[in-house]
C-alpha cells in the first residue's frame, strides 16, 4: 500500500472579486464544503473566507487530482450557493481558477494559524497583496500570473 499526505493551502475567490460570501452565512458554507471533503475521504484542516475569497487547508485523497477536485468542488458549491440565495443573494459564481500551495506536515499549523487568522489579518493587508506574499514565498513571478484576471 502506498501512503501519500499532501497537505494543500488553496485559495479561490468570486468572479470579479465580488464580495458575495456574508460573514452571517459563511459557516454554513463551511459545513457544505466540509460534507463534499468527507464524502471525497479528503480531510479539511481549517476552512477561513473573507466576502471575496476562501482559503482552505486540506489533504485531498491520493486517488483525486488537485485539478478535478477543484473544478468538482467549485462547479457542486455554485449549485449548492444557488440553491440557497437566500443565505447568499449576491452570489454569481467563482472566479476562474485557483491557487494552491503545498506545505510538509511540519509546516500545517503554520498554514492552520494563517487561515484562522483571515479576518484579522485582511484589516492590514488587500487580497492582492496577500496572494502576490503567497506567490513570491513560493519563488512563483506574479507578473506573469492571471489568478487574478477573470
Amino acid at each position: 500500500m502506498s501512503h501519500i499526505c499532501l497537505t494543500y493551502h488553496i485559495v479561490w475567490r468570486t468572479k470579479y472579486s465580488h464580495r458575495t460570501i456574508n460573514e452571517e452565512h459563511e459557516r454554513d458554507l463551511f459545513a457544505y464544503i466540509f460534507g463534499f471533503c468527507k464524502k471525497k475521504n479528503c480531510k479539511i484542516h481549517r476552512i477561513n473566507s473573507m466576502p471575496d475569497h476562501i482559503h482552505m487547508c486540506v489533504e485531498i485523497h491520493p486517488t483525486i487530482s488537485l485539478s478535478e477536485f477543484m473544478k468538482v468542488l467549485k462547479q457542486e458549491s455554485s449549485r449548492w450557493l444557488r440553491e440557497h440565495k437566500e443565505l447568499f443573494p449576491m452570489f454569481d459564481s467563482w472566479s476562474n481558477g485557483y491557487a494552491a500551495f503545498t506545505y510538509s506536515v511540519k509546516d500545517r499549523i503554520k498554514v492552520i494559524n494563517y487561515i484562522k487568522r483571515q479576518k484579522e489579518h485582511h484589516k492590514t493587508a488587500s487580497f492582492r497583496n496577500e496572494y502576490e506574499s503567497l506567490l513570491t514565498e513560493f519563488g512563483l513571478d506574479s507578473k506573469s500570473d492571471k489568478f487574478l484576471d477573470d
